[in-house]
């Protein structure tokens, strides 16, 4: 599919209430319903933030969410869209995919930083400056998690890809269901600039908004190591194993432009070079 000319984005998310697909999970008073549940907001002051997860997990699939994101002084805080296990006595090897917006001074850009972790190892960071003001309005962000890849998206522009590398000996999180989570939290020891800003409480409460809550994925129980519709859904089909040729050079655009970190290219932290990064033409 690489060496098309017509980009396959992922299928239109379909917009459904909050309560559908998704549980707060702490400080409820905090997540605040509009017009039925289809739009959230929530809220961190001084003394919390608060966060919700899907009630279903999946192994595989699509996941999408509009966010519009805290306005203003957001120094501090993190405004976090991931994809997770369960940790358990039976499930020990922690695989997540990220999407975190990290806070920033007025008038100064969001940094996104977005991770995977495979089989318990992290320390995959990239980081971007956005082409918009994401407080302005709602954009949205998704991730397309197939047996070949992943791919995070913002408003159907992929900005990052990793491969299945499971043949250059890296793991690729395939065989634990997982669940969707967002938070809204304070995290001004790291945040904003190393933690050199820190959180001005005289602008709380910090608000991002949510809407959408798009989730199309093969639904399993925890105990699952498979989906039964494996290689049946849309995102297992060959126009979704790897980026077409018009979304690669859109990925290059955004790392080009945009791109302020990639740990592919951090010879300090890594002098050896990760696996996957010559295929996910990171370097």
């Amino acid at each position: 599919m690489a060496s098309g000319t017509l980009a396959t984005p992922p299928r239109r998310p379909i917009a459904v209430p909050f309560g559908r697909k998704y549980v707060p999970t702490w400080a409820f008073d905090h997540i605040k319903y509009y017009n039925g549940g289809s739009e959230i907001e929530l809220y961190l002051d001084k003394y919390t933030g608060t966060g919700f997860q899907s009630k279903g997990s999946y192994l595989f699939g699509h996941f999408n969410m509009q966010i519009k994101l805290v306005p203003g002084d957001s120094a501090g805080t993190v405004t976090a869209f991931y994809v997770s296990i369960i940790l358990s006595s039976q499930n020990s090897e922690h695989d997540e995919i990220d999407f975190e917006f990290l806070g920033n001074r007025t008038g100064q850009p969001y940094i996104l930083q977005t991770n995977v972790f495979t089989g318990g190892k992290g320390d995959r960071e990239q980081r971007i400056y956005l082409w918009f003001d994401p407080t302005k309005a709602y954009h949205s962000y998704s991730v397309l998690w197939n047996s070949y890849q992943i791919v995070f998206f913002v408003d159907d522009v992929p900005i990052r890809v990793f491969k299945n590398c499971k043949d250059l000996g890296v793991r690729f999180p395939f065989n634990q269901p997982m669940k969707i989570y967002s938070s809204l939290w304070n995290a001004d020891d790291w945040a904003t600039r190393g933690g050199l800003e820190k959180t001005d409480w005289s602008k709380a409460p910090f608000i991002a908004s949510y809407k959408g809550f798009h989730i199309d994925g093969c639904e399993s129980s925890v105990e699952a190591k498979f989906c039964a519709t494996q290689g049946k859904r849309w995102w297992d089909q060959k126009e979704f194993q790897d980026l077409d040729s018009y979304q690669w050079r859109r990925l290059a655009w955004v790392r080009n432009k945009f791109t302020i970190y990639n740990y592919c290219s951090d010879r300090v932290r890594f002098p050896t070079i990760h696996p996957e990064c010559k295929r996910d033409r990171d370097i």
